[in-house]
């Protein structure tokens, strides 16, 4: 087997199981904050969405840091450094005494993360320029795969023993994804004549490609949209009529059944983009997505929530993966790494902002009500695609990934 795709599959499995182990916290969080002595509901959500957003902002301002260092010492390091400092962070959020704790230690597992950019800046990398599509969204697939069915076994586990317990499990999944990339992965040597760039150089060049700026800026407001939500959405499934022993498994459940229809719909979102073009898809998803949750408070049947959830992954599976993939094709093969982790730090900065703007909006509106504020966000990056975003011509590359003249036709 080729080394690119043997590196591909590896990390697949790896990040999978990484991310399910990442993602177990989700349904239980706001009850982990209730559990160490917040009781009131208010500071509950406040101190639920800071616990959220914390780990985003360590990891927005470090993760362009770890990529640039990639590029220097080598990508295949990077995601071990990353996977192993996530393994101790979590074991030392389950011994958390109290909520204050358990912000600092989740900024710690921010600082010491960049396993995600890490591992898309390897795989980049290392993938043929003509298959850097296809292992881009492969790869996403295990990370949204992961990042959503991982919350079906967190909410099964937390019903099942103490949350501190869950997280000791999620770092024996973080050892474990570990362990697999030391033996399997194999990372491709360095180009002799490689220039090493640093951060500002990285950046500098980030804002000058037109294109490559504004698929980072769109992914933020997707996930800002996305991820507004989740530290209220315990509580949200929790304010429907039913036995609330299982609430954490029922929260679980319904990102589960996301996270199966994003990996789903996946393939036939790019078999689509090959056909179609990918700027009109990216509409209709991002449209479908936006529909998907401004459904969400008008649903007072815990039943009905379930094909919305679906409808809602199958929509995210064609939007992320498609700008990822974008990005990647519009960047120079020594820049991988940096770049990827600028890109990975504009996501995180969405899955930052947005669990803060959930705490604005519920300190005035009922939390249900978030995720109609979160649909009317991807509402204006559909209209951003659509205004600006222009389908790539083919043309020859430069050293910079783009000609001068592709780069002004871009931007409308």
């Amino acid at each position: 087997m080729e080394i690119w795709r043997k590196n591909l599959y590896t990390m697949w499995i790896a990040q999978f199981i990484a991310m399910i182990g990442m993602s177990m916290v989700i349904p239980f969080l706001p009850f982990y904050v209730r559990e160490l002595g917040v009781t009131n509901l208010e500071s509950v959500e406040k101190w639920s969405g800071l616990a959220f957003s914390g780990p985003f902002i360590m990891a927005f301002i470090m993760t362009p840091i770890w990529g640039a260092l990639g590029d220097r010492v080598g990508k295949k390091s990077m995601v071990v450094r990353a996977i192993f400092g996530l393994a101790l962070s979590q074991i030392l959020i389950g011994l958390s005494a109290n909520v204050v704790q358990l912000i600092i230690f989740r900024l710690i597992q921010g600082a010491v993360s960049g396993f995600i950019a890490s591992s898309l800046g390897l795989i980049s990398a290392g993938t043929p320029r003509e298959r850097s599509g296809y292992a881009i969204g492969i790869i996403q697939t295990s990370i949204s795969a992961g990042t959503i069915i991982g919350p079906v076994v967190g909410g099964l586990l937390s019903d099942m023993f103490h949350y501190s317990t869950v997280f000791f499990i999620t770092s024996i999944f973080c050892i474990a994804s570990g362990i697999l990339i030391i033996i399997n992965v194999k990372e491709p040597p360095a180009s002799p004549l490689q220039k090493p760039f640093s951060v500002f150089d990285n950046y500098k060049y980030t804002f000058k490609n037109k294109r490559v700026l504004l698929a980072m800026l769109c992914v933020t407001v997707v996930q800002t949209a996305v991820f507004m939500a989740q530290p209220i959405f315990a509580l949200y499934v929790e304010s429907f009529d039913m036995e609330t022993a299982y609430v954490a498994t029922i929260a679980g459940t319904l990102f589960g059944i996301t996270g199966a229809f994003t990996v789903i719909s996946s393939p036939w979102w790019g078999n689509r983009n090959d056909i179609k073009g990918f700027r009109k898809n990216l509409l209709v998803a991002i449209f479908g997505a936006a529909i998907a949750l401004m459904l969400h408070p008008f649903i007072y049947n815990i039943i009905f929530l379930y094909p919305v959830r679906a409808f809602l992954g199958f929509c995210i599976g064609g939007i992320v993966p498609v700008f990822y993939s974008y990005i990647s094709k519009h960047i120079a093969e020594e820049r991988k790494g940096g770049i990827m982790g600028i890109a990975s730090s504009f996501t995180l900065f969405g899955n930052f902002i947005g669990p803060l703007l959930c705490i604005l909006f519920t300190r005035y509106f009922p939390n249900r009500y978030v995720f109609l504020f979160s649909g009317l966000l991807l509402t204006v990056n559909v209209f951003v695609v659509y205004k600006y975003l222009r389908e790539m011509k083919p043309g020859p590359d430069t050293p910079e990934g783009v000609t001068p003249e592709l780069e002004q036709e871009y931007i409308a």
